[in-house]
């Protein structure tokens, strides 16, 4: 057995023009994991999945896959002889062809005997839960269920890697959730290595091992879900993958692990640091998730942790969370709390935000 990566890109790069889509991007992904390419429109994401799946030659760098060079920015593998395959953002699947038909052209493309193909197609189809759909065109298919066909036409030739180029953005929001669940779940039946395009980032953490935060052609974080939004690096990857209170602040001291910061407003905090190179006197943002701060009342007893007062602005009732927005006076931008259940604050209420020196996060501004 080997450790060796499946999936390696090294210092890849694509140009348009003088102008970098990648910029010197490397990668590794292990054999059987699911890891999600995450950014906003333009950061480079697809760019990169269509290198991998050599619809696009780089200028620079390699896309090696099971210790072979598929792409250089001399020679590309075609895509039909990279044992992948690609779901796109539009199902693209083949109107005057009934669901069996589009299913197993892959197979028959391949030679693969009648039996075989009838097998093959039968078990695809359950697997994504169509049997009863097979004789039926695209046309008369939902959304979602044209795109479960796309699927089961990716996987009927048992690629090595599957690569899903935003797959869900043309379905509705319910449909969109039921069916990232219902990828994740085929995914792990079969230990298939897939690499997953999305800007929305609740996709991104419920679906992946590994999330890859790009922007601008960049890699800015890897990780696992868990960890990138828990402990992003940057100011961008805070405010991309959740929601983010950011706090201006300076490090003017240390009481045992933690740093003791003074926010804009002079109130004193402390914030947990472990493995942190943070210096004194140094200027920062204190980033804080809105469910890790717990709305009290003004005159509620103080509970362990930092404590800071505030002005009810607005409260925004969205079903299992209630978003409350407060008005502090460190902050040019809204305090965000999210908790459940429900406070009774009203607007112009004076009262308190509280929150643990560990669930703070340091970021150079």
């Amino acid at each position: 057995m080997t450790n060796a990566p499946k999936l390696i890109l090294e210092d890849l790069t694509k140009l348009y023009g003088n102008m970098p889509a990648v910029d010197g991007i490397n990668l590794r992904v292990q054999e059987g994991k699911f890891l999600s390419l995450l950014g906003p429109s333009g950061c480079g994401k697809t760019t990169t999945l269509r290198m991998i799946a050599g619809l696009e030659q780089p200028n620079g760098g390699r896309v090696i896959v099971d210790g072979r060079t598929l792409s250089d920015s001399i020679t590309v593998t075609a895509p039909e002889r990279r044992g992948m395959g690609m779901v796109f953002q539009s199902y693209a699947v083949w109107p005057h062809l009934t669901v069996w038909d589009n299913v197993a052209y892959g197979l028959k493309l391949k030679g693969h005997s009648r039996k075989t193909v009838g097998e093959r197609v039968i078990a695809l189809l359950e697997l994504v839960g169509l049997p009863q759909y097979a004789q039926r065109y695209p046309s008369q298919l939902s959304g979602g269920q044209q795109q479960r066909v796309a699927l089961a036409r990716a996987l009927a030739t048992e690629p090595s890697i599957l690569l899903l180029d935003e797959p869900l953005s043309n379905l509705d929001a319910l449909l969109r959730e039921n069916m990232r669940f219902e990828i994740r779940r085929l995914q792990q039946r079969l230990g298939i290595t897939t690499i997953y395009v999305t800007h929305a980032q609740d996709e991104a953490l419920a679906v992946s091992d590994e999330v890859v935060v790009m922007s601008e052609g960049r890699i800015l974080q890897q990780g696992p879900p868990e960890l990138v939004y828990s402990r992003p690096h940057t100011k961008f990857v805070a405010g991309f993958i959740g929601l983010a209170n950011l706090l201006e602040a300076k490090i003017i001291g240390r009481d045992g692990p933690s740093h003791i910061l003074e926010l804009a407003d002079a109130t004193r905090v402390q914030a947990a640091a472990p493995d942190d190179t943070a210096q004194l006197g140094e200027k920062l943002l204190l980033m804080i998730r809105p469910e890790h701060l717990k709305l009290v009342l003004a005159k509620s007893p103080a509970p362990h942790g930092n404590r800071l007062q505030a002005t009810v602005d607005h409260v925004s009732f969205t079903g299992s969370i209630v978003n409350y927005f407060l008005k502090y006076a460190g902050s040019t931008e809204p305090i965000r709390i999210q908790s459940t259940p429900p406070i009774s604050v009203h607007p112009g209420e004076q009262v308190a935000f509280v929150f643990s020196p560990d669930d703070c996060v340091l970021l150079r501004a």
